[in-house]
């Protein structure tokens, strides 16, 4: 398994859906389950959010021909081309004029004080 940049205290299971995500995340990334109700939040730890990249394609069989199978597989490399996660998300197959769209976003989080 390859360790990601955040580890121990930074990261934490999300009761519901069992995916690892921020220790910091109001809200899972994975089920959309509220993890925090009525927290409060002292102002100098104030996170707003934006969505740094979306990336959305489909992939349509053609009226003809063998089932095909596929992977979604996501990948993850540091500024060096090293990877440091790889995860199989999903996998699937399309019969003969079926099609599947798929969507990658990265949503990053930015903390009120500039600093990481």
């Amino acid at each position: 398994m390859l360790a990601g940049r955040f580890s121990g205290d930074r990261t934490r299971t999300c009761p519901h859906c069992k995916a690892t995500i921020l220790a910091s995340a109001a809200i899972c990334p994975q089920c959309k389950h509220h993890l925090r109700f009525g927290a409060a939040v002292p102002a100098k730890q104030e996170r707003s959010g934006f969505s740094a990249l979306k990336v959305e394609g489909s992939v349509q069989h053609p009226p003809e021909g063998a089932v095909w199978e596929y992977s979604l597989v996501l990948t993850i490399r540091n500024e060096s081309g090293e990877e440091i996660s790889r995860k199989v998300v999903g996998v699937g197959a399309l019969q003969y004029n079926e099609s599947r769209t798929f969507t990658m976003s990265v949503e990053v989080l930015t903390s009120g004080t500039g600093k990481n």
